[in-house]
């Protein structure tokens, strides 16, 4: 895309003019003496005639018509590579003979949005009374299918429509963005080149089994897939034909999208007949420090430290239970086990798995969380954690980079901190914990 540029205006003025010039001049030399050296006009020549304008030089491609060049030659690249792990070639023409560079998705992977969410405003928006009650619509509608695949896969309906809920809003918007185009300019990008380069190449792999056409293959800017957002890597592990049709579709098909989504989780180590975990009430005098997914014991020894559930009912007997303070000792605490865990293979959030473990809970029929959520705590900024980073670094517990991320390492310093003063050692980052390790 060059910009449009014109030479007939400049050579329907400028010659007329130097023409003119060039005639004055030589008027003025029959009446005078001949001045010293004359600029001359450009483009003329001492007693050439009348001046003619300058050929017109050829404008130099602007940086998006580099950029289109770039990705073309990437894409030729990966095409060959491609050609040589088996691709087809009818498949290669259908994947990239069209293929688009989308500045927008750049845009979107290297945004790193300046200001975070509590849990109450995450779990608000996305277990809303509203996703509830079309969720229990769906189940019905699906209620054939997720009993097919809660027989096989030991899944129940309400986890794998809950993940629908959450992935797409039941099918209502899963993405338009061609997953080709979106791969290839990742790829091209360079920040997570390896990662595109292997999901592209699974995604070829599906055109080529014709599971999807390529106009059909549509999801969200980073190339999640269809009504349950598999990347095109997690379809080719997991992805199942339950209709029969020989194609695998979870875009179109709801048995192929329940069905697929369970066995995701089953092959995650789902863990039949488990639930995902339990709302509980920590003892007094428990050591909030090790709330944390790393530790793991029996619930029975959960269980002998006073540990109990909301209703007085048993634990579940997770083999390997962790207790969860999503927003530290002031909020709701969980007993989570396998299950919980392998909603956290299909989307690494702790948030998330608990969003689709409460959704699911709701869609059976289960009661909401029944602690109080500390909705009187605001989330800190991305700017603010990082201060809060090197805040605790400077008084020498190391947190890492600052980074304005609460990872692993900066819980833990946060925690070791909490101890030192005799604090609850929730790992929390709250603004009151970031005002005391600013005060001198």
């Amino acid at each position: 895309m060059h910009p449009a540029s014109s030479t007939s205006f400049l050579q329907s003025t400028i010659r007329p003019a130097l023409a003119a010039a060039a005639i004055a001049a030589l008027v003025a030399g029959c009446a005078s003496t001949p001045p010293g050296p004359a600029s001359q006009p450009p483009g003329s020549t001492a007693g050439a005639g009348p001046a003619t304008a300058p050929a017109p030089t050829p404008a130099a491609p602007d940086a998006a018509a580099l950029e289109q060049q770039r990705f073309a030659k990437w894409v030729a690249d990966f095409r060959a590579t491609a050609r040589a792990s088996g691709i087809r070639e009818a498949t290669l023409q259908s994947a990239f003979d069209q293929v688009q560079f989308l500045p927008r998705v750049i845009e979107l992977d290297r945004a790193q949005p300046e200001f975070t969410r509590t849990v109450w405003d995450y779990l608000d928006n996305t277990v809303s009374p509203q996703r509830i009650a079309t969720g229990q619509d769906k189940l019905q509608q699906v209620r054939a299918e997720a009993a097919a695949a809660a027989a096989r896969y030991g899944v129940p309906g309400t986890i794998v429509v809950a993940i629908w809920g959450m992935e797409s809003n039941y099918g209502g918007n899963y993405g338009s963005t061609p997953v080709v185009d979106a791969l290839a300019t990742l790829g091209f990008e360079g920040r997570r080149e390896d990662w595109a380069r292997r999901e592209l190449l699974a995604a070829l792999k599906i055109l080529d089994s014709g599971d999807i056409a390529r106009d059909r293959m549509i999801g969200s800017w980073a190339g999640a897939m269809g009504q349950t957002q598999f990347l095109p890597s997690n379809f080719l592990a997991y992805a199942v034909d339950a209709d029969g049709d020989g194609r695998r579709d979870i875009w179109g098909s709801m048995p192929d999208v329940v069905a697929s989504t369970a066995n995701f989780l089953s092959r995650s180590g789902w863990q039949a007949g488990m639930p995902w975990g339990v709302e509980v009430r920590l003892p007094a005098g428990f050591d909030y420090g090790r709330a944390d997914m790393a530790v793991r014991q029996p619930s029975a020894q959960w269980a002998a430290e006073g540990i109990t559930t909301m209703d007085g009912q048993p634990l579940p007997e997770f083999a390997d239970g962790s207790v969860l303070l999503p927003a530290g000792a002031q909020g709701p605490a969980f007993l989570v086990g396998p299950n919980f865990r392998a909603v956290l293979r299909y989307n690494n959030s702790t948030n998330y798995a608990l969003a689709v473990g409460l959704l699911a809970q709701r869609l059976g029929g289960g009661p909401d969380v029944q602690a109080p959520w500390p909705r009187n705590l605001a989330a800190l900024s991305r700017s603010q954690i990082a201060e809060l980073q090197t805040a605790l670094t400077q008084r020498g517990f190391a947190t890492g980079a600052a980074d304005g991320v609460m990872g692993p390492a900066t819980r833990e310093g946060l925690r070791r901190y909490q101890r030192s003063v005799g604090l609850p050692a929730d790992g929390y980052p709250s603004a009151e914990m970031l005002q005391r390790l600013q005060q001198p």
